[in-house]
């Protein structure tokens, strides 16, 4: 039951982003940079963590 319920919630939310690139593309390429400019931050954020963990933590 929990595989087909997550099968219909990728469904749904591929439709929904289809949706959106063929409506109105500029808002989904702001959605996409949105999305990268959250996972680079994300990713600086581990970096600049780590960096404080290598350096004794101080």
């Amino acid at each position: 039951m929990a595989v087909n319920a997550k099968k219909i919630a990728v469904y749904v939310l591929v439709v929904f982003a289809l949706y959106v690139i063929i409506t109105d593309p500029a808002k989904a390429a702001d959605y996409v940079q949105i999305g990268f400019e959250g996972i680079s931050d994300a990713a600086k954020a581990i970096g600049d963590f780590f960096t404080w963990i290598a350096d004794g933590a101080h």
